[in-house]
């Protein structure tokens, strides 16, 4: 069987750059595309990598390349069978023809940023695309025979009612798509939002109201059978992300193109931030890489534990000293947590307090188990059939 081994592609590049993202995008540099592509292939072909489980074009915009593009990037990475390629798409940069030459070449999932089907939300995002075109954009991959389909939305901007919530979850709900992420909308210092609301000139979402809509996503898309997996993740059963399960799960996976974040052997490392330093330095060959972090036999446990925990399966954990055991009861009594199978998992409530509640299992000493990670979602275990498990 092979072992889970993934590719992160990072696409810099956007047409407009919204008012609460501060990932590492610029709208001014088309004119470097062609360089950074080239970039990327000759990265691909430096490297000596296992065959690909998963991969996954992020951004930015991946979609904003020309297909045969984004094409060439991915015919030079080395895939397994059945592996999950995934492309991040704005559904204004998308069409028939594009989706076509995709699935041609081997995508079978993508993943759509709709973040609202309210205008009045979208403008206090603002965010440029119509509504509409998510379900257009969603016909045309599924008559390319792409039926693995994401949908984002953020919930939690101010002036955003419950019932716009509700309406755009109902809308994604109408498009009939296996996965879903919802994610509360977050004020990063460095963004325009960021500067609004210091300023004062703009409000800061509400915890209370957030939680609130999370607990109507998670209900309405529980309703329509979809299943919280992570904890701002719901999918069909069997249509869970595999590349991201491989995040959760500390697998291994390299990262191409600037910014983007590997972690193998051991190490998490990043690369320079911006396109041109990339391009540069595997014009120079020179490794891309501007820093890394080697975490002890301890750090990695923690890190497990964290991440592990987010999920529908839980963490391992091994037997327990009393102040752990006295941790685990008290969150259990709260209904935060359900410990059982020598796991630890979050309830509904535990996930509107992640952080808190596995800041306090860690500070308890509780003892972080080695256990197996869920099996790969696209590999059936023996006597079970395709597709039951993890996104």
């Amino acid at each position: 069987m092979i072992a889970p081994f993934g590719v992160y592609v990072h696409i810099p590049f956007c047409a407009h750059r919204c008012d609460y993202c501060d990932f590492a995008t610029w709208t001014d540099r088309d004119h470097l595309v062609d360089d950074y592509v080239a970039a990327c292939i000759d990265d691909l072909r430096g490297r000596a990598t296992p065959p690909a489980t998963s991969v996954f074009f992020g951004g930015g915009t991946p979609s904003l390349l020309a297909a045969d593009r984004l094409v060439a990037i991915l015919d030079a990475i080395e895939r397994a069978p059945g592996c999950e390629v995934t492309v991040e798409c704005n559904p204004d940069s998308v069409d028939a023809a594009k989706f076509a030459r995709y699935a041609a070449a081997g995508v079978d999932r993508v993943s759509l940023g709709a973040q609202s089907f309210v205008p009045h939300v979208l403008r206090s995002l603002n965010r440029t695309h119509d509504p509409g075109n998510v379900a257009a954009a969603i016909g045309w991959a599924r008559e390319a025979g792409i039926e693995r389909i994401n949908v984002d939305v953020i919930y939690g901007t101010v002036g955003e009612s419950l019932d716009d919530w509700r309406r755009s979850v109902d809308a994604v709900l109408e498009l009939g798509v296996t996965h879903v992420s919802a994610y509360a909308l977050t004020v990063e210092p460095a963004t325009p939002l960021g500067r609004a609301v210091a300023e004062g000139g703009a409000g800061a979402p509400d915890d209370d109201d957030q939680a609130d809509k999370y607990v109507i996503v998670d209900d309405l898309l529980a309703a329509a059978g979809l299943e919280n997996y992570e904890v701002s993740n719901w999918a069909v059963p069997g249509a869970e992300c595999r590349h991201n399960v491989l995040y959760w799960t500390m697998g291994e996976y390299v990262a191409i193109g600037c910014a983007g974040h590997g972690h193998t052997a051991g190490a998490r490392w990043w690369n320079v931030r911006t396109p041109e330093r990339y391009i540069a330095r595997i014009g120079a060959g020179r490794a891309p890489e501007s820093g890394r972090e080697e975490l002890d036999a301890g750090g990695r446990a923690e890190e497990a534990f964290t991440l592990a925990l987010r999920t529908r399966w839980g963490a391992p954990i091994g037997p327990l000293a009393a102040p752990a055991a006295t941790a685990l009861a008290d969150l259990t009594e709260a209904r935060l947590v359900e410990a059982t199978g020598g796991r630890v998992r979050l309830t509904r409530a535990g996930r509107l307090l992640a952080s808190d509640v596995t800041a306090r299992l860690l500070l308890s000493g509780i003892a972080v188990a080695p256990g197996p990670a869920p099996r790969d979602p696209g590999t059936p275990a023996p006597g079970v059939g395709a597709g039951t498990r993890y996104h």
